[in-house]
């Protein structure tokens, strides 16, 4: 079940910054542990050279890049050098994501533009430079990581991040339908509070520094009474990365512990 031999794998935001697993170094390991050949990016080189070693020190097969695939000219270098190594992608995982504080009129300019950039932008440009590779070589998965904030408010003053969140969903769906008949599969996942490295400096944004009572409020919003992790969100990629979801486009798949469904 759920292997991935002879595909590659094409995984955005592949690093993660600090102690412990953040979502992209889960889904690029757990794509490795399944057989697929790993080509990661990130605009932290070193990051993604930590998870290049992991994955080779569990004899799997990964290749890293720094990249800024807001950057189109960054996101067809990053495919071209993909191909230029493994001469395929099956996979592509677009996990790149940042969060910033603000409403309308708080928010400066260029934090609106960046945040669209960040969090719709990226998978558009990726998703342009893969989906020909994909539709040559007869099929493919794409699978977005998107977040609840695009589906309901979720506490934190984030105008951009949810508006972005939202339209990757429909960006999504939409191409799905697109794709469809080219046998090319678009889905997202979609992660509520996830204990990540990442929680920390959301607590700089969003809760003055206080790490310990902002990962306690975190906790207490989720029904099941605790935050998920980077390896909830790394299981359900795999899902819809696998054969195994062959009928599955243009959905999402919740990983939230079922806030979404709560009315606290």
């Amino acid at each position: 079940m759920l292997r991935l031999d002879g595909k590659v794998a094409l995984v955005t935001g592949c690093g993660s910054i600090g102690d412990g697993w953040g979502n992209g170094k889960a889904i690029a390991v757990l794509l490795a542990r399944q057989g697929a050949a790993v080509y990661g990016c990130d605009l932290n080189l070193e990051a993604a050279q930590a998870t290049q070693q992991f994955i080779r020190d569990e004899r799997g097969t990964c290749e890293v890049r720094r990249a800024d695939v807001t950057s189109a000219t960054d996101a067809q270098a990053l495919v071209d050098a993909c191909l230029a190594t493994y001469g395929q992608i099956d996979i592509l995982v677009n996990n790149v994501g940042r969060s910033e504080p603000g409403d309308p009129v708080a928010m400066p300019e260029e934090v609106w533009d960046e945040q669209m950039d960040v969090n719709v932008k990226s998978a558009f440009l990726m998703c342009k430079y893969v989906l020909p590779v994909m539709e040559r070589q007869g099929g493919g998965a794409v699978v977005n990581i998107s977040s609840i904030a695009g589906l309901r408010y979720v506490g934190k003053p984030q105008v951009a991040y949810a508006a972005g969140k939202a339209a990757l969903m429909q960006m999504t769906r939409t191409t799905a339908v697109l794709y469809a008949p080219k046998n090319i599969r678009l889905n997202c996942v979609v992660p509520g509070l996830v204990f990540t490295p990442l929680v920390r400096r959301l607590a700089d944004k969003y809760a003055k520094g206080d790490f310990e009572g902002f990962v306690a409020h975190r906790h207490q919003q989720v029904p099941m009474g605790h935050m998920g992790d980077a390896w909830d969100v790394a299981n359900a990629v795999l899902f819809l990365a696998g054969d195994e979801s062959k009928y599955i486009t243009a959905q999402e798949i919740v990983v939230d512990g079922g806030i979404t469904a709560a009315t606290r």
